[in-house]
């Protein structure tokens, strides 16, 4: 779906059914289950009352967009157990095709406990389009990685850009990062699988939960990184401050935040009204390659009917430190 949080695929329907029965493997009836339920409930609503998704429910249906298409993707390996969630992809650059990853798809839906015991599942539905704008441009751009600690935030279950890096530049090192724990075992799988296959150039590419409103995750790694990145982190309002402000501390004084992520509305312009407050010199670049440029232009004029500019085009942001 064009929502992020819409695309966890919780409907009415569903939710009417759930609260009828059970609702996190406990039968509702004792006060305390009861009282637990409630709760539970009570998160749910204000997850799906939070005001961005006022915009994207209009476009609840399908999601229209889904790639810029830089990369292709050829099955790499079935599943061998029905345990085994998801199917192993072998995602190759199209311009750049000497660089290639195996990455584990998600493939089955969010249920109604996934949305209430985990943060943020909308990464662990797919790839999103600044996702891999961000992981091409990471490509293309190798060379300012070099020799550099590097972090992805909010990378989901692939974390895509920050695994771009890893294979092709020269960088000290790379953590990637994601506040969701099913979407970093998964991430924490796809490094062990490539790094049995040897694609990595570095040695040291790890990968945490790190909740950016999460004072221990941000303190433990406290100007360590000479860049930041992320991509269509910014529509979720209650993360939005709490992003700026791990930038900012994750980031070393000399450092840099690559943000890449479309307008969804007003959510671009409040982030950075966000990061100036707190300090940050910002860069906002819409023209930043020729051929996301043009391909997006093309897009505009051909298929306005599955292609929305607003939700889709990422810009680049460039953050760093005022003195």
């Amino acid at each position: 779906m064009e929502s992020r949080v819409a695309g966890s695929g919780v409907g009415e329907t569903e939710l009417a059914t759930s609260e009828g029965s059970t609702l996190g493997g406990a039968t509702r009836g004792p006060a305390v289950s009861a009282s637990l339920g409630a709760a539970r409930w009570k998160l749910l609503r204000q997850v799906l009352k939070q005001k961005h998704l006022d915009d994207c429910l209009r476009h609840v249906s399908v999601r229209r967009f889904e790639s810029f298409n830089l990369f292709s993707k050829t099955e790499a390996k079935k599943r061998e157990t029905k345990e085994e969630s998801g199917a192993w992809i072998r995602y190759t650059s199209v311009f750049y095709p000497e660089y290639s990853i195996f990455l584990r798809r998600n493939s089955g839906s969010l249920n109604v406990e996934d949305v209430l015991t985990s943060f943020d599942n909308t990464g662990n539905i797919c790839i999103w389009p600044s996702e891999e704008v961000l992981a091409y441009y990471c490509l293309k751009h190798s060379n300012i990685f070099r020799d550099l600690a590097v972090c992805e935030l909010g990378g989901g279950m692939t974390c895509l850009a920050g695994l771009m890096v890893a294979i092709s530049a020269d960088v000290k090192e790379v953590l990637l990062t994601d506040g969701n724990e099913k979407a970093i075992r998964n991430v924490r799988d796809i490094i062990v699988r490539n790094q049995r296959a040897g694609v990595f150039k570095t040695q040291k590419i790890s990968s945490c939960v790190l909740r950016w409103d999460n004072e221990t995750d941000v303190s433990q790694l406290e100007g360590h990184f000479d860049i930041v990145m992320c991509a269509d982190c910014l529509f979720m309002d209650q993360y939005r401050a709490s992003l700026v402000d791990a930038i900012k501390r994750l980031l070393r004084p000399t450092g840099k935040a690559m943000v890449f992520a479309p307008r969804r509305g007003t959510t671009l312009n409040q982030f950075c009204n966000l990061a100036e407050k707190a300090g940050f010199c910002i860069q906002r670049h819409e023209n930043y390659d020729e051929h996301i440029s043009n391909f997006h232009s093309k897009l505009k004029n051909e298929s306005s009917d599955i292609y929305e500019e607003n939700l889709h085009y990422p810009f680049m942001l460039i953050l760093t430190k005022n003195g």
